[in-house]
């Protein structure tokens, strides 16, 4: 627990300068980074440090970044294999010694249920009472409620219906066929853990993106944080909306870390449809486009390669050659795009298609149309109110171990200087009375 901790007894009510919301990664490098500045904050967080990485990752859950990634403020990774990939039980070990170097004052087990403007600050209801700030950060995440197919209650009631969050390991499905939604890296990777225990599955495969997970002598993430890619705002790219909508890439930090060929595991008699069309209780349909989103899922893979090449090059550096990429399968022309639940029952679906953001109860003007918070690198239009651990709130990095520091500390700053304006704002006042005295 952090050096501060307490348990959920008690009231949280009264005036903080600095409350944030959520003690994940994001909150935790917060309460660092304002700690540096001698400024103490509250953290709220509604279950208790690590939950999420505890309690909704699945058993085999591997980081995809390699563990000298991890660099929390003054807290890089401090274990023994830096090129390895930290499991489940590990990331919690991590994030829980780091907090527990903290002097913050941690509340586990507050839910926060709205957030007000309230004069010149805000007001937070909570599980345990009302709490008045000067200035919040909302350090939840954009990951809050799985999407699922818009019909995927048209399904039989009895075939077991998970979300990515909710899967642990093949012993908890009931026997029989699984179907994976998604391709992305839950999606690749889950299919993966159940093709490897024997299951027999189904992957409805998307738009995802594959990445190399070795190239040319070193860790594709290696390559890319020399060239600067992990570092690069999202205002240098060119689209930067689609940059924040992609899905993350096929890839996998298991058994030392591996790429995802899902064409290999084709060849293994993992079974490939393409984007899951329509569904309803006796069967589902694919959209014939599997060939067609394999390889563009080969053309971002190749894309990776060819930018690392390019940057070898052009850095004059020595690095072994690999030869080209040649595709080991292709999708069988007229296969079947649909599956008959009647013939071949389902065990279970896994629905690995993403997830909306929730800040419903954020009761401040600073969203957009579509529910996201409008922001200059986490700071929003309402003065003293932030957001933090976005996915792409400033860079790649921004809501990962590898750059949620460098956003916190950008915000850290921006908090200090707002008390300073404040109290020098107080003094002159102070001083102004007296010599109408």
């Amino acid at each position: 627990m952090a050096g501060d901790t307490h348990g959920p007894c008690g009231s949280v009510g009264g005036h903080h300068e600095v409350v944030v919301v959520g003690a994940g990664q994001a909150g935790l490098a917060m309460a660092a980074c304002l700690q540096r500045r001698g400024i103490r904050p509250l953290l709220l967080e509604k279950h208790r440090i690590g939950y999420a990485w505890e309690q909704q990752r699945w058993d085999s859950f591997c980081l995809v970044t390699p563990n000298w990634q991890c660099r929390l403020p003054d807290f890089p990774y401090d274990g023994s294999d830096p090129q390895g990939f930290m499991g489940r039980s590990e990331i919690v070990a991590y994030l829980q010694r780091f907090a527990a170097g903290l002097r913050a004052e941690v509340r586990e087990g507050v839910s926060v249920s709205r957030l007000l403007q309230d004069g010149d600050g805000y007001r937070l209801f909570t599980s345990e009472g009302e709490i008045n700030a000067r200035q919040v950060v909302v350090a939840t995440g954009g990951y809050h409620r799985p999407r699922r197919h818009a019909l995927a209650e048209r399904l039989p009631a009895t075939l077991l219906q998970l979300d990515a969050r909710d899967y642990r390991n093949p012993d908890q499905l009931p026997p029989g066929p699984v179907l994976v939604v998604g391709s992305g890296q839950s999606g690749a990777q889950i299919a993966e853990d159940l093709h490897l225990s024997g299951r027999q599955v189904h992957l409805s495969v998307g738009s995802a993106p594959r990445s190399p997970r070795r190239y040319r002598g070193k860790d594709v993430v290696d390559w890319l944080d020399r060239m600067g890619y992990y570092a690069m705002p999202i205002s240098d790219h060119t689209d930067p909306k689609a940059v924040r909508g992609k899905t993350n890439h096929m890839l996998t930090g298991r058994d030392g870390g591996r790429e995802i060929d899902l064409r290999r595991r084709a060849l293994e008699g993992l079974q490939l449809h393409g984007r899951l069309q329509e569904l309803n209780s006796t069967q589902i349909r694919f959209a014939d486009d599997l060939a067609a989103n394999l390889d563009q899922a080969d053309a971002v893979y190749c894309r990776i390669r060819a930018s690392i090449d390019a940057w070898i090059a052009l850095e004059g550096l020595e690095a072994p050659e690999e030869p080209p990429y040649q595709p080991c399968w292709q999708p069988t022309p007229g296969q079947p795009q649909t599956l008959d639940l009647d013939a071949e029952p389902l065990a279970a679906v896994i629905w690995c298609t993403g997830y909306h953001s929730d800040f419903r109860w954020i009761d401040v003007p600073v969203f957009d149309g579509s529910g996201h918070p409008a922001h200059e690198r986490g700071i929003t239009p309402s003065q003293g109110l932030y957001f933090l651990g976005l996915p792409w709130l400033h860079t790649w990095g921004s809501g990962r171990f590898c750059g949620v520091a460098d956003d916190a500390d950008y915000l850290a700053e921006a908090i200090r200087l707002r008390l300073q304006r404040r109290d020098a704002s107080q003094e002159r006042l102070e001083c102004t009375a007296l010599l109408g005295s």
